[in-house]
Formats: C-alpha cells, sequence, structure tokens
C-alpha cells in the first residue's frame, strides 16, 4: 500500500477493533506504516492474526488479539494485553461493527399483497427483533465498550490521544431494507459528537468517518452476482454515486491520517467526515 502523506505516530500505540476485515486491515497498516505499533481486535483470532502477519512481515510492528467488543470483560482483558505489550492506547479505531440479514426487509417499498406473503418474504412486521437488537448492539455498543475500556488510560495523556469511530452513508440518511443498520450507525454518528464534547477537557478528540460504497468481505454477495456482474442494488448506488464506482479501500487512508494527527487536525473534534464520491451531496437529479 502506497500512502498519500505520511504523519509520525513512532512510539504510539494504536487499537484497530474489527482489524480482521478489508477496511480495518487497510486502516491498520496506514497506522503502522507511520510507526505507529498496532494491536488488532478482532472476534475471529485467526483473522486478527492474519492482519498482523502480514503487517509484520511487512516489518511492522502488529499483533492480533481476541476480543468481544460486545463483552466489558473480553475488552479489558485485550486492553490488559495490549498495555502489557505495546503500552497504553494513544489511538483507537472502532472499526467492528456490520449487519445481520434477518435485520433486513426483503424489499424497498410495503405493498398490502406482501402481507399474505409474509412466509416467503420479510417485512417490516416480520423483522427479527433479536436480530435487530445484533445489529444495534454490535454498531453502537461495540463502539461504547472499547472506548470505555481504552479511553480511560488516554484521560491527561500528552501524546494527544485520538478516537475515530466508524459510521456510514446510512447515518446521514437511511437507506432502504436495512433499518437496523441504518439506525445505529445514526446512533455511532451522534455519540461521536457526544463524546467530543464530554472528552474535551481531558485531551480526547473524537471524530468519525463515513464511508460510502465499498466492497467489502461482508457485502460481497449483495453487490456482485455470480458471474462478477453488479446486482440491481449495486447499478443503483452507483448510478447515485456521481464519481460513477464503488470506493477503494485505500481512499480511506487520507482521511483517517489527517484526523489522527495533531498537527493537521489538532482542532477538528466532533466531526463525521463522509468518503463516499459524492454519493451524500447527490439529490438524485
Amino acid at each position: 500500500m502506497k500512502l498519500p502523506f505520511t504523519i509520525d505516530l513512532k512510539d504510539k500505540v494504536s487499537v484497530v477493533t474489527g482489524g480482521g476485515g478489508v477496511l480495518g486491515e487497510m486502516m491498520a497498516e496506514a497506522l503502522a506504516m507511520c510507526g505507529s505499533k498496532v494491536a488488532i481486535l478482532d472476534l475471529n483470532k485467526d483473522a486478527a492474526d492474519k492482519t498482523a502477519n502480514k503487517l509484520t512481515n511487512k516489518g511492522l510492528i502488529a499483533k492480533g488479539f481476541k476480543a468481544d467488543v460486545l463483552s466489558l470483560e473480553s475488552v479489558k482483558q485485550a486492553n490488559e494485553e495490549i498495555t502489557a505489550t505495546f503500552g497504553k492506547c494513544d489511538i483507537l479505531i472502532n472499526g467492528a461493527g456490520g449487519n445481520h440479514p434477518k435485520g433486513t426487509t426483503s424489499k424497498e417499498y410495503l405493498f398490502p399483497e406482501d402481507l399474505d406473503a409474509e412466509k416467503e418474504i420479510i417485512t417490516f412486521f416480520s423483522l427479527d427483533s433479536e436480530s435487530i437488537k445484533f445489529v444495534f448492539n454490535l454498531n453502537f455498543i461495540g463502539t461504547l465498550i472499547p472506548t470505555q475500556v481504552f479511553a480511560k488510560g488516554m484521560v491527561g495523556s500528552e501524546k494527544h490521544p485520538v478516537i475515530i469511530n466508524i459510521s456510514s452513508m446510512n447515518a446521514f440518511c437511511p437507506l432502504t431494507k436495512i433499518p437496523a443498520y441504518s439506525g445505529a450507525k445514526a446512533a455511532v454518528s451522534n455519540f461521536t459528537q457526544w463524546l467530543a464534547v464530554h472528552f474535551s477537557k481531558v485531551g480526547i478528540r473524537v471524530n468519525a468517518i463515513a464511508p460510502g460504497f465499498f466492497e467489502t468481505n461482508q457485502n460481497k454477495k449483495l453487490l456482485r452476482n455470480e458471474d462478477g456482474t453488479y446486482t440491481e442494488r449495486a447499478n443503483k448506488i452507483v448510478s447515485h454515486t456521481p464519481m460513477g464506482r464503488f470506493g477503494e479501500a485505500e481512499e480511506l487512508i487520507g482521511t483517517l491520517l489527517w484526523l489522527v494527527s495533531n498537527e493537521a487536525s489538532g482542532f477538528v473534534n466532533g466531526v463525521i467526515v463522509p468518503v463516499d464520491g459524492g454519493f451524500n451531496a447527490y439529490s438524485g437529479v
């Protein structure tokens, strides 16, 4: 990976939750390339180790840790291991998140005849409440708990600690079919602003990145047919993205490094930055 620019993160420790995923891995690598020691957290320890091994094989400093972001005890245990290995966290990237099929409606719009077909399709009325809770918890509680654990050690630090949350385009305007994910990411954006104010007197900046549409392992089946062509939903997304394409994971890195750098964004606090090819700016006409 080629960085758009470099910043000095030497002697800083970064923690990336969801670091076993495509976007998490990319962010972890960028931070490590700037000199940070990077702790890769993931529920899947093999995925965390895989990312860490990729980085260490490039001469970077990284290690994988297992952590369930919905478990306070699990994250506390990971924090103890990270502190013993690298030291206290200076940069927290809350990248863990995702959706669930049972929290998704089958169709964009409800029609009267759909009520007679609820055995074949998922309507709003047949959404599984436990799956809704899972999606909301994974995205919001999965941001809150790591922040509670890692930010405590940041209070009063002279190393300009930073928290970056991962929001979404859904937070600005909800997409059809995914009410749980949209609501959860809206909560993450609101929480980012709340944290920025709450931590403003103890030297911790909190911002968020709101990615537009990037192809990842989680959404591949939603965006690509078996023959590799775009699905109907993918075509709709691209047609509403003025730049006419999906984003590349590397295109998040410039915004990440800008927000992490105190020299570049030391007075930037409580913002949610869209990286979306113009999607949020386009009204559709």
